[in-house]
């Protein structure tokens, strides 16, 4: 009876393992490997991580290509070979480390003499690299070291970290999607989270130390419409009832001071953090424009997911990426992966000296988050490597914006004087334009002129400049407006700045059917009636070049 009862396992063995020709069992796929990608791997990961970094990349790179030399180039409102040249004079003449460390550029390396092709050199080299890596999805640390010194040469912001901690993701020299001898670094992994930790946490502490709308839960009534660049979407949220409002409010301090400890409760909850955080950047996406800041932050949020997680983005033929993944998890399940290679031995080495470091920069940011009077925005390094971030500590309860007037009158101050307005790009101005939608390519201008309404124009003397290019027709200058009255005919003589308070038209109401999405009120003179001539002392005291024009 043996016989029978063995030949009977033999069959139910045969039909549970499938013979060769019959189909795949469940969870397999046609070559026999497990369909599901399992946990605690990262291969996947990384490359949506560097595609997404790239991604911001490129768009920060073209914002610099557009703004840089309207802004900071030989003609620009700020110029920046001006601003060099005093660092320079500060550290009486030397381009020393104290410099390079104060204003870290690879602009001390260049010839100053024509700044508009360096800013114009750097951001389509930056261009081209973060391109070749969104398209391929595979980098090393030469080409990411390579994106972040030429970034930090240009601008000093969130991406800065960012992408320093996206050098060590890579490989050293190997350029491939999946370099097998080169696992992703959980180290770098946990630098990315410890990030997106500090983003929000930071956000959060300074919310509920700062103004008190956050705490009696009634900054949502104001921000919608005070935030630097409203959208269609905000002029409609603004109009929600008081207790969404306070809801709004009390899931910010949910997502921004609760979830960020998500990370450190295991795979789950980090799984969890992760999709929270994104959800509510997307959130912010679309109530408002704040350029690619938001789409950076979401970039540190995807080292909460493993490759089980992120697997359902990639296909699942032979071959493919996936496909690549499972066959690694089952290699090395069996032990049967490669040893790792000299390269990979030298950048493990390197990732425990980044955990070092990153541990030592972050002990001031950690007093800063602990501290009463915490601070928003700021580095205590150098290189900008480990930062402290916050957003929206206070909330402005009104709305006020500078609009810049010209008038071709001799006389600015006759009664005849025909004012006419310039239109800032996705800024309030005329009442029945419509906000923009998003606003990438004049983030920085943008921001400048929100921060100039609560300033005096004394601390605002790049206004100064912009008044003087105007005066002149500035081709430059021009370019980074919506509107320009004077188009085709004569400059202005005189040009001034008003002050106006903006509020939202209600919906439905009698100057929302005209059209008018602002009302707005004349506050007073934010700066008098300038002509280019007044402005040559000006202009001349601080090393700026005069509008070359006839001043009648």
């Amino acid at each position: 009876m043996a016989a029978p009862e063995e030949s009977l396992r033999k069959r139910k063995a045969g039909k549970a393992g499938g013979g060769p020709g019959s189909p795949p069992g469940p969870g397999l796929d046609p070559t026999g490997c497990s369909a599901g990608l399992r946990a605690g791997t990262f291969w996947l990961t990384r490359i949506v991580l560097l595609r997404a970094l790239a991604f911001i990349y490129f768009v920060a790179f073209l914002v610099a290509f557009h703004q840089n030399k309207q802004l900071i180039g030989d003609w620009g409102l700020l110029p920046c070979r001006a601003y060099l040249k005093s660092v320079q004079q500060y550290f009486r003449g030397r381009v020393g480390w104290d410099a390079v460390s104060y204003a870290p550029t690879v602009l001390w390396l260049l010839d100053w003499s024509h700044m508009d092709s360096n800013l114009d050199a750097l951001a389509l080299l930056g261009l081209g690299v973060s391109s070749f890596v969104l398209v391929t999805g595979c980098a090393n640390m030469v080409l990411m070291a390579t994106l972040w010194v030429l970034y930090m040469s240009l601008v000093n912001s969130q991406l800065l970290e960012t992408g320093f901690l996206g050098i060590f993701l890579c490989p050293l020299w190997t350029l491939s999607r999946l370099p097998r001898g080169t696992p992703p670094s959980r180290i770098v992994l946990w630098g990315f989270r410890w990030l997106i930790f500090r983003i929000m946490l930071g956000a959060g502490l300074i919310k509920i130390r700062g103004d008190r709308c956050w705490r009696d839960l009634t900054c949502m009534d104001f921000h919608y419409e005070t935030q630097p660049v409203p959208n269609p979407v905000a002029y409609f949220l603004h109009q929600s009832p008081w207790w969404v409002h306070r809801g709004e409010t009390l899931g910010n301090h949910f997502v921004e001071l609760v979830v960020p400890f998500f990370i450190f409760l295991g795979r789950r909850m980090c799984v969890l953090h992760g999709a929270l955080q994104i959800l509510f950047q997307v959130i912010l996406i679309i109530s408002g424009n704040l350029s690619f800041l938001n789409w950076l932050t979401m970039v540190p949020s995807v080292a909460c997911f493993d490759d089980a997680t992120l697997g359902f983005l990639f296909p699942s033929g032979p071959g493919g990426l996936k496909y690549r993944v499972l066959k690694m998890q089952e290699e090395a399940a069996r032990g049967a992966l490669a040893p790792l290679r000299y390269e990979t031995r030298g950048c493990g080495r390197v990732h425990l000296a980044l955990a070092a470091l990153v541990a030592w920069l972050s002990v001031p940011v950690v007093l800063n988050l602990l501290s009463p009077t915490q601070i928003m925005n700021t580095s205590f390094n150098p290189l900008r490597i480990v930062n402290t971030y916050g957003a929206f500590g206070s909330i402005t309860k009104e709305r006020t914006e500078v609009i810049l007037q010209g008038t071709a009158a001799p006389n600015a101050s006759s009664p005849d004087a025909v004012w006419e307005d310039y239109e800032f790009k996705c800024k309030p101005g005329d009442p029945g334009r419509r906000p923009c939608l998003i606003s990438p390519y004049h983030y920085r201008l943008d921001w400048l002129m929100w921060f100039a309404a609560f300033q005096t124009y004394e601390h605002n003397e790049w206004i100064i400049h912009l008044a003087g290019k105007l005066l002149a027709n500035d081709a430059s200058a021009l370019s980074l407006l919506a509107v320009n009255p004077f188009e085709g005919r004569a400059p202005p003589r005189w040009l001034r700045g008003e002050h106006y308070r903006y509020k939202f038209s209600r919906p439905g109401g009698p100057h929302a059917a005209a059209g008018k999405w602002w009302l707005r009120k004349r506050i007073g003179p934010y700066f008098p009636p300038v002509s280019l001539r007044d402005l040559e002392d000006y202009f001349r005291s601080r090393e700026w070049p005069h509008p070359a024009v006839d001043v009648d």
